[in-house]
């Protein structure tokens, strides 16, 4: 089986590739190498398959590069690549992410069906969803309010999905919810968390640290997306979230705790475009992919500080 995998120098895409590998796939990676953080990190993302012969790395734009040869084998798609980030989408910066999220999902969404791709399976987020009246999130019923372009986006390229399922593609978009672990992107705030830790920067908690999100351990975030990309039918919409919902103070205190050490925490507003909770139903997934999320929140933030101290440790080497 061939897969292609946009976003594999990413932090979800790098584990799916090589989960792909594992299983037998023969993977073409794609990513455009971007500015948002540093391009050391995604190299490092991808040490592991730098020397798998069935793993090939295109270094191209999404939006601007040719795609036909990429796509002529009808491969499954996975597509991961995105502009994210929700406080960084406002202002002059949106017209990247109208760029790297609507433009190169459209063009993605167009060659596979021309292809005759049999699958897309493609992230979207749980900020589709706003501040919700009520929860949990459930797809289709709970309305779709994003309180970010960032989310904005996410939620056309639910529509471009949509428009292309019409004509004839397979596809499915996944809204994740809140995915952390080892490879984590360094601006989001479980990282910086265990990175304080061991001598990072003083990390910020905006908002009062009652804001929750239900996390998605990375692993089990790639379990439903290759689910997604294999199983016989896929409805449009599915929730991916761990089902498990904290507090920001309830996971500082979590980290203390395995780290045996109390953080210096300094307190800010409200990020902006941030929502107060978000907490995801997933039966739809659980059925359509007979998945389920099986790590807990202290396993997976054990993981994870663990990769952040091995990180430390190999940089320091260097």
């Amino acid at each position: 089986m061939h897969a292609i995998v946009t976003g594999a120098a990413g932090f979800i895409g790098s584990h799916l590739a090589e989960r792909l590998i594992g299983e037998g796939w023969r993977v073409t990676g794609i990513d455009a190498f971007t500015n948002y953080y540093a391009r050391p990190d995604k190299e490092a993302n991808l040490a592991n398959l730098r020397n798998e012969t069935r793993f090939e790395l295109i270094e191209a734009d999404l939006a601007e590069a040719p795609l036909d040869r990429i796509f002529a084998d009808r491969p499954v798609v996975f597509h991961l690549a995105a502009q994210a980030g929700v406080r960084a989408s406002f202002g002059d910066s949106f017209a990247g992410y109208v760029h790297d999220n609507l433009i190169s999902t459209q063009r993605v969404l167009e060659h596979a069906l021309e292809a005759g791709c049999p699958r897309v399976a493609m992230a979207s987020s749980s900020s589709v969803y706003g501040d919700a009246e009520e929860y949990p999130c459930i797809e289709g019923v709970t309305p779709t309010r994003p309180r970010s372009p960032y989310g904005a986006t996410k939620r056309m390229c639910e529509d471009l999905a949509d428009i292309y399922r019409g004509l004839g593609l397979s596809v499915a978009a996944l809204r994740y919810f809140t995915v952390y672990g080892p490879r984590q992107r360094p601006d989001m705030a479980m990282r910086r968390l265990c990175e304080a830790t061991i001598g990072g920067a003083q990390f910020t908690l905006n908002g009062d640290g009652l804001q929750s999100r239900d996390f998605t351990y990375v692993a089990d975030a790639v379990d439903a997306t290759l689910r997604a990309g294999v199983v016989l039918d896929v409805p449009l919409l599915l929730n991916v979230g761990g089902g498990e919902e904290a507090t920001m103070l309830q996971v500082i205190s979590t980290i203390e705790e395995i780290a045996g050490k109390q953080l210096d925490i300094e307190t800010a507003g409200d990020g902006k475009g941030d929502v107060r909770r978000t907490a995801a139903d997933t039966r739809i997934a659980r059925h359509a992919l007979g998945w389920a999320p099986t790590t807990t929140l202290v396993e997976g933030l054990t993981n994870q500080l663990a990769w952040v101290r091995a990180r430390s440790l190999v940089m320091a080497g260097d």
